[in-house]
């Protein structure tokens, strides 16, 4: 017979000495510290390869994007977590071999990312691991459980994409 090992809770697990404020700020610090627990996890599933999972992101969405590739900013926008400095971003990612880059010709200002057959191969070399860590980051949740997660966390972004402005909410 396994024992069932005792799921601390987020005041436990940060050491909270007091009732926290409210449900809210709970709930809150709760969802903060397992996004950074499980971005933890992939980075640690990426690190191997040399790339941060920022960049790993940004050859993802190249992979894609196909052949024709993303203007700089397209990519800023499909980023998971938003990047301050994708052009410096996409200039790591060029030293290295895996993104090609190309000014638009109709408008200069737009430079077009594409990702290369090293970024290519790079990405394959890590598909199975990644696939494998995405498999196990919620494994502990059954699916009915995932969905419903999946479901909670689309209306919270929602909420906020709705009045990004705090002062306006």
């Amino acid at each position: 017979m396994s024992a069932t090992k005792r799921v601390k809770s987020i005041g436990e697990e940060i050491r909270q000495t007091k009732p926290f404020r409210s449900l809210s700020m709970e709930a809150t610090l709760g969802l903060l510290r397992t996004a950074e627990v499980i971005r933890r996890y992939f980075e640690e599933t990426v690190a191997p390869s040399g790339l941060s999972l920022t960049q790993y992101n940004v050859l993802r969405i190249l992979r894609g994007a196909g052949e024709q590739g993303l203007p700089t900013l397209e990519i800023a926008n499909r980023l998971v977590e938003r990047a301050p400095g994708v052009t410096r971003l996409v200039d790591r990612l060029e030293a290295k071999g895996f993104v090609a880059r190309e000014r638009c010709g109709d408008d200069r200002r737009i430079v077009y990312c594409r990702i290369t057959g090293t970024g290519r191969r790079l990405l394959r070399t890590l598909d199975e691991r990644v696939n494998a860590a995405d498999d196990e980051a919620l494994a502990m949740l059954k699916v009915r459980e995932q969905r419903q997660l999946v479901e909670l966390l689309d209306r919270i972004r929602a909420g906020h994409e709705a009045s990004p402005d705090p002062e306006a909410r």
